[in-house]
């Protein structure tokens, strides 16, 4: 092992109580990393699945046929030492069927690796947003994949020994085995909790344009409501199959929210699904249903939002009356407000 290794182990002991954990305890999980390099044929573009939040991702086979997803932290990715610790330490000790499965780290030098398992069908974005395949999503197979990314929320927010709060919650980070069915994946920006925690801030706000609330982007205020609201964008976009970015609709601008809105108040929200979903009667009710959740969901005040609890009993009970929902976060374009584009937001607040 080398000694950056054993000097990382020593700096990494958690508080004991309920949470105990030195990195010791999960040692048995590091692999070596010519091992894993060679699983990747040297990390070749070849085997490249994409680009995660902090570095690219590659598939990997190992000796025994086992197929893994490798993500190769980037030596300027912005995600340090710290951020490499947490992700570690937090997957390690998750387990939920619809959150990603950690299988182990690789230490070497400067390289960091996490491994995870392989998932044949790649991200949830690479689909949806194609115009090509995402007709292989018909909407029992999306409103599984909104059920399953609540329930793994909700295992993150109630159910595991602390409270998780993921805090980049996008399309890119749901997973999808080879049966469609969705797990949570890149827990780099991830904060834990104790349970009776409900809330923190940063003055380094990270995230992605168009999931982050306002409370988040302008405050650096985040809880659990934060990733309740990036479940309402997730929501709108699988639906729609459309980015919650600014795209034109009858010859003007706007965003998706504001859309969602609009349609919502005057009654033609029905307008908003992906043209390439067979809608059948039977189906509209349940489509309409999770467009008004989805409005709760993104509400501006935090306060106003649901629990994921709430949220999983909404979508699994269509005889629970749904509140009336108020005007969601950034619905009206301004100068000092604006959320564009996909890509990663990274600032410091004042």
């Amino acid at each position: 092992m080398s000694v950056s290794c054993l000097d990382w182990r020593k700096k990494n002991l958690v508080k004991k109580g309920d949470n105990t954990m030195d990195i010791s305890t999960i040692e048995s999980l590091q692999y070596d990393f010519r091992i894993i390099e060679a699983a990747t044929n040297g990390f070749s573009e070849s085997n490249r699945l994409g680009e995660g939040g902090f570095g690219p991702v590659y598939k990997g086979n190992l000796q025994n046929g086992q197929e893994i997803a490798v993500k190769r932290l980037s030596k300027d990715s912005g995600q340090g030492e710290i951020e490499f610790k947490n992700e570690v330490m937090l997957v390690a000790k998750l387990q939920h069927r619809n959150l990603v499965r950690f299988l182990g780290f690789s230490l070497e030098g400067t390289e960091r690796l996490l491994i995870y398992e392989f998932m044949p069908n790649a991200s949830l974005d690479q689909i949806i947003f194609d115009p090509t395949k995402c007709a292989l999503l018909d909407w029992n197979t999306r409103n599984n994949i909104i059920k399953g990314v609540a329930r793994g929320l909700l295992y993150l927010h109630e159910d595991s020994r602390l409270r998780i709060i993921h805090r980049d919650m996008k399309a890119s980070n749901v997973l999808l085995d080879e049966e469609m069915n969705p797990k949570i994946a890149d827990f780099g920006m991830a904060r834990l909790f104790n349970i009776q925690d409900t809330h923190g801030s940063t003055s380094r706000v990270v995230g992605t344009y168009g999931y982050m609330p306002p409370e988040y982007m302008m405050h650096g205020q985040f809880s659990v409501k934060s990733d309740v609201f990036s479940f309402g964008v997730l929501v709108l976009e699988i639906i729609t199959g459309q980015k919650n970015q600014c795209f034109k609709i009858d010859d003007r601008s706007e965003f998706l929210l504001s859309y969602a809105w609009r349609s919502w108040r005057h009654d033609t929200a029905s307008d908003m699904i992906d043209p390439t979903l067979m809608v059948e009667s039977s189906s509209l009710q349940e489509i309409m249903r999770n467009i008004h959740i989805s409005l709760l969901c993104v509400q501006n005040n935090a306060v106003d939002r649901p629990t994921m609890a709430a949220v999983v009993l909404m979508l699994n009970s269509s005889s629970l009356t749904l509140q009336l929902p108020s005007e969601p976060a950034f619905s009206i374009r301004s100068s000092s407000i604006e959320i564009s584009g996909s890509g990663s937001y990274n600032q410091r607040s004042s």
